[in-house]
């Protein structure tokens, strides 16, 4: 009787050729792929190239009202002290030769030069002292008393009355109802200062004086 078994020699080859044929499917399954077109997306994008950030200054500048006298408060040394003595813009006029009776108004000017508006703005006094301005004089005590002062900006009144009474902070920017300088923004400012016309020869070569701090804050 004939066996139907096939040869050892016929399954090897089988066996072999197997995993040829697979290997063989899988290439080109691969290179099906490879050669299929690829999927398209829409895509949106943007770089931004500028962010950058950093700090303003608040800078201030005072000059007289003809602009010839100009001071800054950055004369101090430098921005990052940004305050100054300013002794060049005497905003009392600085005549210590009045008569009973005469006024001597003195105008000025307040500029924001910095980049940032300032949110307050104020006028703060240093105390009214007394001196005399010549060997002779009168024994009166009390001038700082007795001189008054004017100080406004436009139509707005910021203090009216004695340099002996003017020892508060004046609030600038709610005297004349703003909100606050600009940068750029000039804001004016006037003293009229007044001898009494009652005094008598007690306040001869008498004088007085009185510090006066501009400040911005924002």
């Amino acid at each position: 009787m004939t066996s139907s078994t096939p040869a050892p020699s016929a399954r090897r080859r089988r066996r072999l050729a197997l995993p040829v044929v697979l290997a063989g499917s899988l290439a080109s399954l691969i290179l099906a792929l490879g050669l299929s077109p690829t999927v398209a997306a829409f895509t949106a994008s943007i770089q931004n190239t500028v962010d950058t950030a950093g700090a303003g200054s608040l800078t201030m500048r005072e000059t007289d009202s003809a602009g010839t006298t100009v001071c800054n408060s950055t004369d101090g040394g430098s921005v990052s002290t940004n305050s100054a003595t300013c002794s060049t813009i005497n905003k009392y006029g600085g005549n210590v030769t009045m008569t009973p009776g005469q006024t001597v108004t003195t105008s000025v000017n307040i500029t924001n030069t910095g980049s940032v508006k300032a949110t307050a703005f104020s006028l703060t006094p240093g105390t009214c002292t007394q001196a005399a301005s010549a060997t002779s004089h009168g024994t009166a005590s009390d001038l700082c008393s007795q001189m008054t002062v004017a100080i406004t900006s436009g139509s707005s009144t910021l203090y009216s009355g004695t340099l002996a009474g003017l020892t508060a902070s004046i609030d600038v920017l709610n005297k004349i109802g703003s909100t606050g300088v600009t940068a750029g923004t000039t804001i004016p400012v006037s003293f009229a200062v007044t001898l009494p016309s009652s005094i008598g020869g007690t306040y001869s070569n008498l004088q007085v004086s009185q510090v006066l701090t501009w400040t911005f804050t924002s």
